[in-house]
């Protein structure tokens, strides 16, 4: 078993790893994600990213990018509308294919995330984790993960970090390539897209007292 920590560090061939497939990924893919890009411009206008702040290794925060999959549609009040009403038609086939996730490649560059980890998550959930469901952080985040091809959405909250932490535990570059395999497979069947016909998951809003030990 080998953890992804090593002396308060990723392991230097986790990163090597990631640069070897993201560098040449990158250019391969130019193409298309100027494709989706003029898109996007082209039906919903700008921004064509989508910038959040999220905890990355060790609770850091950074900005993660996305391709826009929402559209700023509101109320007669000025409230925006639910999620399920925003998602515009290009951002539901985005999301459908996890194409809008191809701009995070440039997050990989960065050194903020890898390409397979725990899914970032919200910053405002940083204090709702138990001590052993914030163990998450001792690994970089990642565009796909062990709780992205074993449920994702349709999983609970509580088995994704138990998934995420099991994951921090057993890392290998093995299971690495297994995960990311795993993760194409998914993708071309258009499997575990929306949990319960969300377009996303509910809200994390903590723990029970007896999680919190």
């Amino acid at each position: 078993m080998s953890s992804v920590i090593v002396h308060g560090r990723i392991p230097i061939r986790k990163r090597l790893f990631d640069l070897v497939l993201v560098i040449p990924g990158l250019v391969l893919l130019s193409p298309l994600l100027g494709l989706i890009a003029l898109v996007i411009w082209a039906m919903d206008g700008s921004p064509i990213f989508f910038l959040q702040k999220r905890p990355g290794y060790q609770g850091k925060i950074f900005k993660m990018i996305k391709f826009r999959t929402m559209q700023d549609r509101r109320d007669s009040q000025g409230k925006l509308l639910p999620d399920e009403q925003r998602i515009s038609p290009i951002g539901r086939l985005l999301r459908s294919t996890s194409q809008d996730e191809l701009p995070e490649l440039i997050n990989i560059l960065r050194g903020e995330m890898s390409l397979v980890g725990p899914r970032p998550l919200l910053v405002q959930y940083l204090g709702r984790y138990s001590p052993e469901q914030f163990r998450r952080h001792n690994a970089l985040p990642g565009i796909t993960g062990w709780a992205q091809v074993n449920g994702r959405n349709k999983l609970s909250w509580q088995e994704r970090f138990q998934m995420d932490v099991w994951y921090v535990d057993h890392w290998s570059l093995t299971l690495d390539v297994k995960i990311l395999a795993m993760t194409l497979l998914k993708v071309f069947k258009h499997e575990d897209i929306y949990a319960d016909g969300q377009v996303i998951m509910g809200e994390f809003m903590g723990n029970g007292p007896q999680d919190k030990q």
